[in-house]
């Protein structure tokens, strides 16, 4: 996919990017796009923010996939800096052409430009064809990780 360019996400991205959330076995079932404010808050927060990078890559104007990288900086590993790579999705039409594996590039890049250290992701523990990506690039399955909804 080397036509696709990847950019920072702009606010008229956020319904393309919203499309994407939904279009997917877990975001389904939890986004409800009956009200678009509190996305369009959070996309104001997110694009404010220095060490936040919500971008989506496109390819002659259509958007097929989208990730969000926060840069998180740190006291251990010698003080390094870890790029956290979030919400990865691609679109339906552009799954098993490789836009996965361009975009976590990027995302490996980008943190490694920016003096990270290290780059880390979450995967539901549900998605075995994302954990089997991920390995294939190289990340290691090497933490169990947990979450506490506030909700």
């Amino acid at each position: 996919m080397t036509d696709v360019v990847i950019r920072r996400a702009t606010a008229t991205d956020v319904p393309g990017i919203l499309a994407l959330l939904v279009d997917d076995q877990l975001g389904v079932g939890r986004e409800d796009l009956t009200d678009l404010t509190p996305y369009q808050r959070a996309f104001e927060a997110i694009d404010a923010d220095v060490n936040q990078l919500l971008v989506v890559a496109e390819r002659n104007g259509e958007l097929l996939g989208t990730l969000q990288l926060t840069f998180i900086p740190g006291l251990s590993r010698r003080g390094a800096s870890r790029g956290l790579v979030e919400a990865v999705r691609v679109a339906a039409s552009a799954r098993g052409l490789g836009l996965g594996t361009t975009l976590m590039e990027w995302a490996v890049e980008e943190s490694r430009a920016r003096g990270c250290g290290l780059v880390q992701l979450t995967s539901d523990k549900t998605r075995l064809d994302a954990h089997r990506f991920y390995t294939r690039l190289g990340f290691e399955n090497s933490h169990e990780g947990f979450k506490l909804p506030l909700s």
